[in-house]
């Protein structure tokens, strides 16, 4: 936890999806929400209970003037240990919720029980270019032209073109208080801190010596055999599974898969 005298920690938004047993917490990535994680949350319903966590910048948690994942993963953890009355959790993190959840581990292991790390490595990510450019293409929409969810999609068919992605990313825009339309994502702050995004903060403590699944797409390059060292090094009780015809959204392009290996892991 912070000093008296360290900044004070984003507040965060999280959602409750009820159950009878262990807590799960899911960290979203880049772009998401807590929300993104509800369809599997709820179908590990009733045998666990959820949390889904919107980070700070995304969803309805706080912006802050920096991205910090030491500084989100100090917030996930005062947000665990005041809704999980005191008993460690088990806690799933996709890409950048995965650096998040590495870093919460290391630095708050008496909160964590397992932990679900999803197609994302404890090192610098390379190659944010594609980033860049959906967080430009969403800055340079015309927000005050925009009357209905439809005219945004169709303004932003030229720089993104696929409609799925599409879709996913305008989950991010809302009314505010005064009617007009609004991002729930901080995308200046975002576009300005994707160095930080990218990387992974160095870690000179002890381990987490707790179960950790490491799950990668088999379509996606985010995992590979030479950042293995890297993830045992941090976590020795590492497993792999890579899931067939999945890239980087793991979770959402093959929710059953996801959904059997947190059952079988977790339980």
């Amino acid at each position: 936890m912070p000093s008296a005298e360290s900044p004070a920690l984003p507040a965060l938004h999280a959602t409750e999806v009820p159950g009878t047993g262990p807590q799960v917490v899911f960290l979203h990535g880049l772009f998401g929400q807590g929300k993104n994680f509800s369809g599997i949350a709820k179908a590990l319903s009733p045998d666990f209970r959820s949390l889904l966590v919107d980070l700070p910048d995304h969803g309805q948690s706080e912006w802050t003037e920096r991205l910090d994942y030491t500084a989100m993963a100090d917030a996930v953890a005062a947000l665990i240990r005041e809704r999980s009355g005191g008993d460690p959790v088990h806690v799933v993190g996709h890409s950048m919720g995965g650096k998040t959840a590495m870093q919460l581990a290391l630095r708050h292991p008496d909160v964590v029980d397992r932990l679900v790390v999803v197609d994302v490595s404890p090192v610098e990510t390379a190659g944010t270019g594609e980033f860049a450019h959906l967080l430009d293409a969403l800055a340079g929409l015309d927000l005050a032209g925009v009357e209905t969810r439809g005219d945004a999609d169709a303004a932003l068919t030229g720089p993104i073109p696929n409609p799925t992605v599409r879709g996913f990313l305008l989950q991010n825009l809302r009314k505010d208080d005064t009617g007009a339309w609004a991002w729930r994502a901080n995308l200046a702050m975002l576009r300005r801190e994707l160095p930080a995004i990218s990387g992974f903060p160095a870690w000179d403590g002890a381990p987490f010596d707790h179960a950790v699944l490491w799950v990668a797409g088999d379509r996606s390059d985010y995992v590979t055999p030479e950042r293995m060292p890297a993830m045992r090094a941090l976590f020795p009780r590492t497993r792999l599974l890579t899931v067939k015809d999945a890239g980087h959204w793991v979770h959402s392009e093959r929710p059953d898969v996801m959904t059997e290996a947190l059952r079988v892991f977790l339980g």
